[in-house]
């Protein structure tokens, strides 16, 4: 493990091993136990996006394990490809810091960093996936069913970064993905043929939320309008009509089923406020495995 950019650039057993050594760290770290296997090391970050769950939680990780972290904004170094080309950046972090974790608006930007960077890097969110959000989500069912194979994932909403990636990790996993969004915002079919040649009849796509639900063991939704969407606002809001997680759709779902969100949630749009706090809702978990999923993620490509 070099990199971690995709979920589908591993096998399901380096992802297994994953996940347990997240679970392992999590169980020490709230026992009062320490592991500063990263001490001495020093650990890039850099933000093109706002952030409060990625930035606080590769800090706190990186402190966890014995390490620094230096936080970096655009106003500090300018945009990555703009000022200077990625591939420059890159060498010169490679010869600063012992990993680089990147939060950018490009997916490409991140490829041309691992593309030439001689440190690990890690993609802490890109327009295309958001693979440590969701491996902190598998982490979570795990957590609260005691298993992944088998389970039925419900998302409802924007086929989006965070809905790709998921259908990566059901596909390692051996969950069944049940996707609902407006046609206009489906998933793409680039990542619908990975995810069938992964593991076949992993996912079902459909335009009715209903259909998405009705036997799901968890339902998950994110934003509607992502950061650089802006403009599309109204629209968005607009097409997104009947697709919001409220207490009508979750009548048409198993009562035992968990609500994810990976946040931040406008509630009102996507989610109600009444399901985001129910006793089913397990965002907060998803929102503090972020910390033990990324303190594992640094050992193993850092120490």
């Amino acid at each position: 493990m070099t990199h971690f950019l995709s979920i589908l650039d591993f096998s399901t057993q380096e992802l297994q091993e994953l996940l347990d050594l997240s679970i392992r760290l999590k169980k020490l770290y709230k026992s009062g136990g320490r592991d500063l296997c990263l001490s001495g090391k020093v650990l890039a970050m850099l933000f093109e996006k706002v952030s409060l769950r990625t930035r606080v939680s590769f800090q706190v990780a990186m402190s966890d394990l014995g390490g620094t972290a230096i936080y970096l904004k655009p106003e500090d170094i300018g945009i990555i490809g703009k000022r200077e080309p990625a591939k420059d950046m890159a060498r010169v972090f490679s010869r600063y810091v012992d990993g680089i974790m990147a939060r950018t608006f490009s997916h490409e930007t991140l490829l041309e960093l691992a593309r030439w960077s001689t440190v690990p890097v890690i993609n802490a969110l890109s327009d295309w996936s958001h693979p440590c959000q969701v491996m902190a989500d598998m982490m979570t069912i795990l957590e609260h069913f005691g298993r992944l194979e088998g389970l039925t994932l419900a998302y409802v909403g924007d086929g989006n970064n965070v809905a790709r990636s998921l259908a990566e990790a059901c596909a390692r996993f051996g969950l069944r993905y049940q996707i609902a969004s407006p046609k206009e915002y489906m998933l793409d079919d680039q990542t619908l043929t990975e995810a069938e040649k992964a593991r076949p009849g992993t996912v079902f796509t459909t335009n009715k939320p209903a259909e998405a639900v009705r036997n799901a063991d968890i339902i998950y939704t994110d934003t509607w309008v992502s950061m650089g969407q802006e403009a599309e606002k109204e629209k968005r809001i607009a097409d997104f009509q009947g697709f919001q997680v409220n207490a009508e759709l979750l009548a048409k779902a198993p009562a035992h089923a968990k609500i994810m969100h990976c946040l931040p949630a406008y509630r009102g749009y996507e989610i109600t406020d009444e399901v985001a706090e129910s006793k089913n809702s397990i965002i907060f978990d998803q929102a503090e495995n972020r910390l033990h999923f990324q303190r594992a993620l640094l050992k193993k490509l850092l120490s």
